[in-house]
């Protein structure tokens, strides 16, 4: 599920510098849940090593992972967007280290600097419909009876 966009590679140099002065180093160990489903989304991560497992919580069966991510990518998109609550829940599959940014400077960053503010939401949009896209064709795949459903 990895997206072809990096948020920090659509930042002119200056905006990408003032966002990375935000960003503290942390590190998570396999089989970390770093946020569940419906939690409150107060900050976010870009991932430079290791892989995190995208998960939907399934009534009645175990979550459905959803998708995976890798060095670069953005975990975390809920912070950007109210109600701030995670849509889904994220498990390190691998050991990661990523950037961590408390969600709340980086809107207050957005909000001061409408040029920065506009590429942050604009690449977040971008990689939620891709993300939105690659997780309905796993849930296709994984619950979906085959070749049910009316033809177009």
């Amino acid at each position: 599920m990895t997206t072809t966009t990096s948020l920090l590679d659509v930042l002119p140099s200056e905006g990408r510098e003032r966002l990375l002065a935000l960003a503290r180093e942390v590190s998570f160990p396999a089989g970390t849940r770093i946020f569940e489903e419906h939690n409150r989304a107060d900050r976010f991560w870009i991932i430079q090593s290791g892989s995190v497992d995208l998960d939907l919580h399934v009534p009645g069966r175990r979550a459905a992972v959803v998708g995976n991510l890798g060095p670069g990518d953005l975990l975390g998109w809920s912070w950007l967007f109210p109600p701030y609550s995670w849509h889904l829940g994220a498990e390190v599959h691998s050991p990661v280290r990523a950037l961590e940014f408390d969600a709340t400077v980086v809107r207050a960053l957005c909000e001061a600097d409408p040029v920065m503010g506009r590429a942050i939401f604009r690449t977040v949009a971008e990689i939620v419909a891709h993300r939105l896209q690659g997780a309905r064709t796993r849930l296709l795949d994984l619950y979906g009876p085959q070749g049910s459903g009316p033809k177009r």
